[in-house]
């Protein structure tokens, strides 16, 4: 029912910055719920960022607060991730999701991926 395809990611020094947007696709799109989620080496894909249908409420991992916003655009069928101040940690392959209720940071709660987008930041 809804189709999500991340983008934005790169190659980019400590302290700088990108964006992510993830596309979406399918009619219900604007009352789904959206969130980002990472995957770094050797580790276990972890929350990063929720947003509700409306634009909010919002919420974020502690590692990310202050450096990262998740916003999205309805009319668009678009979200987003602003990321500053970019650290080597923040090294992952970031995936969009999608789920038919409230923002959630749980990933079995998302009904719908992206493929992810790479995110590597060098020191």
């Amino acid at each position: 029912q809804v189709h999500v395809a991340e983008s934005g990611g790169g190659l980019v020094q400590a302290g700088g910055s990108l964006r992510l947007s993830c596309a979406a696709s399918g009619r219900t799109f604007r009352t789904y719920a959206m969130a980002w989620f990472r995957q770094a080496p050797g580790k276990e894909r972890e929350f990063v960022a929720t947003i509700g249908w409306s634009g909010g409420p919002t919420d974020y991992a502690e590692s990310v607060k202050y450096r990262f916003t998740i916003s999205r655009d309805n009319p668009k069928n678009t979200v987003y991730l602003q990321m500053n101040s970019l650290k080597p940690e923040d090294t992952a392959v970031y995936y969009c999701a999608a789920r038919g209720g409230p923002a959630s940071t749980r990933q079995s709660q998302y009904d719908y991926w992206g493929q992810g987008t790479q995110v590597t930041v060098s020191s």
